[in-house]
């Protein structure tokens, strides 16, 4: 199994943590003691969570001019009308995946084309499915233009639990679909933002599979 760099650090202070941990406890109790042998099965848990956690998974690669590909693994939790007010200052169709701890956290780029708005917000920490949490959390957005000359913007939304996101793309940035854009540490969101005439191809409550998923397609 492919283990992302992003995890390199935690993987390993978490190592350290626990072998000290179970070290200590089986210096201070009796050999034998029940406690030594629980330590080490709950070490043993936490540590596959966190291994599986920056697990980076084979996934074939979406190229489509026309259609947007879901950005990460999740759930979608919101397809609706809204006015975005950062970026196009207008009304968008909003779609909406949360990410579970249990999911996959890296973020791929939903299409091909050219950024042509970047910007990171410090904010707040909600929890990602609050109705607030697109707007006051900490977060990145990210607008590319396709090669038909329409924009598609997604966000990067930390949760309570995810307060590290990270992005590997900037203003200017040529990119292709299902490219790999950036990655979010624990539970956290991602929104979508496409055009009112776009056919959504998703219902509520659909699991994603991140850079292969259809989420809509453009006009």
């Amino acid at each position: 199994m492919k283990l992302h760099r992003e995890g390199y650090t935690i993987m390993t202070v978490t190592a350290i943590v626990l072998l000290l941990i179970n070290l200590g406890l089986n210096y201070w109790l009796p050999d034998g003691h029940w406690a030594t042998g629980l330590a080490l099965a709950a070490s043993i848990v936490i540590f596959i969570l966190v291994v599986q956690f920056f697990r980076v998974p084979k996934r074939l690669s979406y190229k489509s001019e026309t259609q947007v590909v879901a950005p990460c693994d999740g759930k979608v939790v919101v397809i609706e009308e809204v006015v975005e007010t950062e970026y196009f200052k207008g009304p968008r169709r909003q779609i909406s995946i949360f990410m579970s701890p249990l999911n996959v956290h890296i973020n791929w780029n939903p299409i091909s084309g050219v950024i042509q708005y970047f910007k990171y917000h410090p904010g707040l920490y909600l929890v990602a499915w609050h109705p607030k949490s697109s707007t006051e959390n900490e977060r990145t957005t990210v607008v590319i233009r396709n090669h038909a000359g329409v924009d598609v913007l997604f966000r990067q939304i930390a949760g309570a639990a995810a307060r590290r996101i990270r992005w590997y793309v900037k203003e200017g940035d040529e990119v292709e679909q299902s490219t790999e854009m950036g990655f979010i540490k624990f539970g956290s969101r991602v929104d979508i933002f496409v055009p009112l005439d776009a056919e959504i191809k998703v219902n509520l409550q659909d699991k994603t599979v991140g850079s292969v998923t259809v989420l809509a397609e453009l006009k």
